[in-house]
Order: C-alpha cells, then structure tokens, then sequence
C-alpha cells in the first residue's frame, strides 16, 4: 500500500470496519485501521454507508474528508511505531504530556504532517522530516 488509489484507501477503511463489526479475522493492518475508527465514532456510520466511498468531501465547505483523516492517522501510527522521521517519537511523547492524552497529542502530529505535505507539494519537494518533528515539538511547548 505504498501508493494507494483513493479508491483502494476508502475500500480499505470501509471493508477493514465492515471485518471488525462482522467479527472477521483482521490483519494487523486492518486491526490498526479499525480501531483507528473506534476512536472516532463521528466516522463509524460514514463507513458503514456504501455510497460515502464516493462522496467527495470539499475543505472550501468546510468538510472534513474522513478518509484522509484516519489515512493519516494510520501513517502517523506507522511513523511513530519506527520513529521515521527520527525524534518524532520523542516529540509526540512531549505533546502527550501537554495534552495528558494519546488522541489529542496524534492531531497535533497530524496537522504537522498536513503542513508537511502541503509545503512539499508547494515547493515541488520532498517532505522536510526536521521540520515536520519541529513542528510537532513546537506545538508541544505551547501553551
């Protein structure tokens, strides 16, 4: 899944949850995937729904694209689990101190990653991993 359609990540999200409310045998994937979607239960029917694979979701009215959001989620997961880029480990482990929870320290890495991914697509480069961990250390000194 290194380059996935946007068709195969939605199938993924959708049919990884449809296994875990069936009780199916999950790989460690879909296992991550569907617990990712445990965690956000405003997502839970969108997933259930057979046409939300679709539906295009647009930030200028201001919609969030669920799929993207537990994407990243899944990437962050990943990226943690291997501290790539190195020292983000430790930075999110000092944006949950700040927040004293898990959750609310992976959107602070999450919107780092989105900034991160929106400026090399600007610049027509790749990710900058310093600035990505910076950021996510910055927001885990404020306040």
């Amino acid at each position: 899944m290194f380059n996935p359609s946007r068709d195969e990540v939605r199938s993924f999200f959708t049919g990884s949850w449809r296994k875990y409310r069936e009780k199916e045998v999950l790989t460690p994937l879909e296992h991550m995937a569907a617990d990712l979607v445990l965690q956000h239960p405003e997502y839970q029917a969108l997933l259930e729904d057979p046409d939300s694979v679709d539906r295009d979701f647009l930030p200028d009215a201001g919609q969030i694209n669920p799929f993207l959001h537990l994407a990243l989620h899944l990437a962050v997961e990943e990226q943690l689990s291997i501290d790539q880029p190195p020292g983000l480990r430790a930075a999110f482990e000092a944006s949950q101190n700040r927040h004293g929870n898990r959750h609310d320290a992976l959107h602070d890495v999450l919107e780092c990653l989105g900034e991160t991914l929106f400026d090399a697509q600007r610049n027509n480069a790749p990710p900058d991993g310093a600035a990505y961990v910076a950021c996510v250390m910055r927001r885990a000194r404020s306040s």
